[in-house]
């Protein structure tokens, strides 16, 4: 891999943008495909990079014909993430499902008392409110963020930042009736009803959960479906 190559797939890590990766298998000649822009030294024509961003689009790596030869495709996508505003009950067993099926998981939560070491063994800790970690972090369409507070003071900013990303999946905690008033709330600050019908609540596949490990199990499917059905809805889009 050459030098400007690498040094793309690195910084498009470091800023969490998926890219791929194309490699013509009988010269070893390259290219990437990061969003708009391409670059390397494998030429292809209109066709086979449309087929380049086709396949990072559904994020499946695979081989291609092309007239300049077979090319393997890479997408090479960052760890998803997700962050969880709240360190409740609910969260402590959130982190470890969510860990399990290879998200990098951060709780955030102003109250030192509720995100510590001992309840989140090795989970990312942020105690800063949330609307401004959420600034920070630059949550993007590879990212979740669940709301499990009850709290509105914590709660709605962080679901208003959250409205501001591109971020796949946004859940909040609480009733239909608090969703609701939740609802109206946001719409006070300016969200529009296309934008609150970003908010999956109340959270989680409906599967009759009681338990917190119950709830987290509905929460992770539930973020599992939409990111699946969305990839498949692009994928057939392309």
């Amino acid at each position: 891999m050459k030098g400007a190559i690498l040094d793309r797939v690195v910084a498009a890590a470091r800023a969490h943008r998926s890219v791929a990766l194309a490699t013509e298998l009988g010269s070893g000649r390259q290219l990437v495909l990061d969003g708009s822009a391409v670059e390397g030294d494998l030429a292809l024509d209109a066709a086979s990079t449309a087929a380049v961003r086709d396949i990072w689009r559904a994020g499946r790596s695979r081989t291609i014909e092309t007239p300049a030869g077979r090319v393997f495709v890479e997408v090479l996508t960052p760890p998803m993430r997700c962050f969880v505003v709240g360190a409740v009950h609910i969260a402590q067993p959130l982190a470890h499902m969510l860990a399990m099926v290879d998200y990098a998981v951060t709780v955030i939560d102003p109250r030192g008392a509720f995100a510590t070491e001992a309840r989140f063994p090795g989970v990312d800790l942020v105690s800063e409110w949330p609307d401004e970690a959420l600034e920070r972090l630059h949550p993007d369409r590879g990212s979740a963020v669940v709301a499990l507070t009850h709290d509105p003071k914590l709660d709605d900013p962080a679901l208003a930042a959250a409205l501001r990303s591109e971020c796949f999946y946004i859940g909040a905690l609480g009733s239909r009736r608090n969703h609701a008033r939740r609802c109206e709330r946001l719409k006070e600050q300016g969200f529009t009803d296309a934008d609150l019908a970003r908010i999956h609540g109340p959270i989680g596949l409906s599967i009759g959960a009681i338990s917190p490990a119950e709830v987290a199990v509905s929460i992770v499917a539930e973020m599992i479906q939409v990111w699946r059905q969305g990839r498949a809805a692009e994928a057939e889009a392309a």
